[in-house]
């Protein structure tokens, strides 16, 4: 029995150097392999003229198919065949398939034996696939052949272009490095296989980079192409690296990636000072320690390169010391020892700047040092007399007199030798004044009689002082920020009727009084009240302007003329202020070209059903019952009674007014002359004067006097008080009086006057002297004067 599997064309070269081993039976004509069944079979050919090679004492052996990956035809791709010795063509066996595949992606034809591929395969997802081949009668199922198991290899094409998986790279190579000095080395992988053709077989090229960078074409190692680099030149390069397949021949695929190389900094570059003469000057009162200038030598080098240390060489050693900023690399030079003007008022020093970390290979450039000078001046300042001995001990007997000499102080002025010294004691030290001291010689002597017993000692501090000195002060007043950011001008929009959304209708910008030492910078926003209006929007344009724009079309005058926006404008002060400031923008009618044409309200058109002369006459309907309602809120205003009745007031205690003119001298009716008499006479306490009264106006007067006293027996000044309180007690315990406030007012006068009173309102219950008979003769007009003052009595009475 045998197997006969056929295979395509390509396949049969590959399968022929396995001949010699003699592992497979090949018909040569058709391309089959047997595989036998038993040992001692007799040959079997096959369709066609054929040589049969068999193999014996072996059960039979498969090989592995090939398939080509990626495969576009429309058919399914023929892979090979099977076939078995037992199958005589009469449809009694058939051929299965199973394993990886079957089915799926490999089908079999049951009575053939053909096995075709029906999907596209990618060696790069699975590059062989396991199958199993079975011959079986179609009736029973009984195998007719033994099971055996053979292999699909998907054969590579180029499809897979180079990848460089580590890019893009970075990478560093000293300055001044010589020329092939390798910098880093890049690598490209291809997913193509790499024993099957040149698919996988990657050369390197430079695209960009040149000239001063290469790249082998085996191996990726990028290299400098250029000797003696300089950084302070320039310091970084980005190189394009191309990585091609097919040995870079024409078809092949590409893939590039970024190499970024940067110089790294050597010791190159010597320090340099920016100027061979420094001049500086401190005050001979400066504090030991304290700083007194900074020098720096420039480096064009970076990092541990461009460290420094300086040293002073002449005239400074002793008196200052320089030490190295470790942050600046400046030189900083401070006071070791007091200075003394008078002593030295000036130093000449010569400094030196040299690098910490020299590079012996750059020794050759020259030296990597440098020096300059540094002179400091030292100013004088008006310094205190100075004492010839700190502590004077001095001894005085406890008898001496007042007036006796101790001992002397000295001291002098160190600015000036001929500087006069004044003497004075501390009394605070000498609260007893026990001594003085003479204030040009310093002699001190007794000022009282001293006693050991009660103070042995006596510690005094003597004041030495000289010519007092001016100074003077330039005053310089600092800006605070107190002024919030305005509007630059007032500014004028018009705002057209056609305006599209999102459109710049203005650019506003602000200014501030202040000047702060940066610059103004200002802040433009819409206060939050407005922020989310539906018509306009501001952007702050980031240089102290912001423009104005529109959120919306179809603005039109019929609807609204005039917006008024409000602006929130904030400077960058500490603390910061802020102003609100509105614009009015304007709707206008635009032309074509956006030029405003008219702006401001437009008239509105009449309904197509309502003419001019109904709108008149409507509009005078209205005006004529505003004028009737004025008119009776008038009269009405007129008709309102007053809270008490003109005619019932009393009029001895009220102000009247009167509409009517007298009657002349036969008026009687008018007022009543009553009111006029004097009030001095006691009156009835019951009646109230701000309401009309219950009795007659007029009523009898009592003619002896009563409890009450009469005013006119009292002082000025109680009889006033007493006729006021009197009056507010009446009014107080009247039941008949109203709730409200009332005027009250009184015709009183006073007594005590030597020309006695030169008031007719005693005269009506008083002697009078004067004779007025005279008053019958002036005709009838006088005749009620003549009635009252004119009878023969001498009294004046009311009738």
């Amino acid at each position: 029995r045998h197997i006969t599997i056929t295979l395509s064309g390509p396949i049969l070269a590959l399968l022929l150097p396995l001949w010699e081993q003699g592992c497979w039976s090949l018909i040569s004509v058709s391309g089959a392999f047997v595989s036998s069944g038993a040992q001692n079979q007799a040959p079997h050919s096959a369709e066609g003229p054929s040589e049969l090679l068999r193999r014996h004492k072996r059960s039979w052996v498969w090989n592995q198919f090939f398939v080509l990956e990626e495969y576009t035809g429309e058919e399914p791709l023929y892979v090979g065949k099977l076939h078995s010795d037992m199958d005589k063509g009469d449809g009694k066996v058939k051929y299965v398939l199973s394993g990886q595949g079957a089915t799926s992606i490999f089908t079999i034809d049951e009575s053939t034996g053909d096995i075709h591929a029906t999907k596209r395969l990618d060696r790069e997802e699975q590059a062989y696939y396991t199958l199993q081949a079975r011959a079986v009668d179609r009736k029973t199922e009984i195998p007719v052949e033994p099971i055996s198991e053979f292999v699909v290899k998907v054969q590579d094409i180029n499809d897979n272009e180079p990848k460089f998986m580590d890019g893009p790279y970075m990478a560093g190579v000293p300055e001044m490095s010589a020329l092939g000095t390798t910098v880093v080395q890049v690598a490209a992988t291809d997913a193509d296989d790499p024993t099957y053709g040149n698919s996988a077989r990657v050369v390197y090229s430079i695209i960009s980079g040149q000239p001063y960078f290469s790249v082998d074409p085996k191996t990726g190692v990028i290299r400098t192409a250029l000797p003696n680099m300089d950084r302070e030149m320039k310091d970084q390069y980005v190189l394009v690296i191309q990585a091609k397949d097919m040995v870079g021949q024409m078809g092949g695929l590409s893939g590039t990636t970024s190499v970024t190389v940067t110089l790294t900094d050597v010791n190159d570059n010597p320090p340099r000072f920016s100027r061979k003469n420094y001049q500086y000057t401190v005050l001979e009162s400066l504090p030991v320690a304290s700083v007194v200038a900074r020098v720096k030598a420039a480096d064009a080098d970076i990092g541990s390169n461009a460290e420094m240390e300086y040293q002073i060489m002449e005239d400074g050693p002793g008196v200052f010391n320089i030490t190295t900023d470790e942050d600046t690399q400046e030189g900083v030079i401070i006071l070791q020892k007091p200075l003394d003007f008078e002593t030295k008022n000036s130093y000449n020093l010569r400094i030196e700047a040299t690098n910490r970390n020299i590079d012996p290979a750059f020794v050759h450039l020259g030296s990597f040092s440098d020096t300059t000078f540094v002179k400091v001046t030292v100013e004088d300042v008006n310094e205190p007399p100075v004492f010839t001995t700190q502590l004077s001990k001095m001894v005085v007997p406890e008898d001496a007199s007042v007036g006796s000499p101790i001992g002397r102080v000295s001291a002098h002025d160190p600015d000036s030798s001929n500087s006069p010294v004044r003497y004075s004691i501390d009394r605070n030290t000498d609260l007893e004044r026990f001594f003085n001291v003479d204030a040009l010689s310093g002699f001190i002597s007794t000022a009282k009689p001293l006693d050991r017993e009660v103070n042995s000692v006596h510690n005094l501090t003597i004041l030495g002082l000289s010519h007092i000195g001016k100074g003077f002060a330039a005053i310089t007043v600092l800006d605070i920020n107190d002024n919030a950011p305005v509007f630059a001008i007032e500014y004028e929009t018009l705002l057209c009727e056609n305006a599209a959304p999102g459109q710049v209708i203005q650019t506003i910008s602000a200014v501030d009084k202040d000047e702060p030492p940066s610059g103004h910078q200002f802040y433009f926003a819409l206060p939050a009240s407005v922020a989310g209006n539906s018509n306009f929007t501001l952007r702050d344009n980031k240089d102290n302007t912001a423009s104005i724009v529109t959120k919306r079309g179809g603005f039109r005058r019929r609807e609204q003329v005039l917006y008024r926006l409000p602006v929130l404008i904030v400077d960058s002060g500490s603390p910061a202020l802020s102003s609100t400031n509105t614009l009015s923008v304007s709707v206008c009618d635009c032309d074509s070209d956006g030029v405003a044409q008219s702006c401001g309200a437009v008239a509105y058109t009449l309904p197509a059903g309502l003419s001019t002369g109904a709108l008149v006459a409507i509009l005078g309907c209205i005006i004529t019952l505003l004028v009737m309602v004025l008119l009776i809120v008038s009269m009405h205003r007129r008709k309102k009674e007053p809270l008490i009745l003109e005619e019932e007031r009393d009029v001895r205690e009220n102000i009247v007014r009167y509409d009517d003119e007298g009657g002349g001298e036969e008026d009687t009716e008018a007022f009543d002359m009553v009111a006029l008499r004097n009030l001095n006479i006691i009156r009835d306490p019951k009646v109230r004067r701000d309401v009309t009264p219950d009795t007659p106006t007029f009523f009898p007067y009592p003619t002896s006097s009563s409890s009450r006293p009469v005013y006119k027996t009292l002082p000025d000044n109680v009889v006033f008080r007493e006729f006021i309180w009197d009056r507010l007690k009446d009014a107080d315990v009247d039941p008949s009086a109203p709730p409200y406030d009332s005027l009250q007012t009184y015709a009183f006068e006073g007594s005590g006057s030597v020309a006695e009173s030169l008031s007719s309102l005693e005269s009506l219950s008083t002697d009078s002297e004067q004779n007025y008979d005279y008053l019958s003769n002036w005709g009838p007009r006088f005749k009620k004067l003549a009635d009252l003052y004119g009878n023969s009595d001498g009294n004046s009475v009311f009738s």
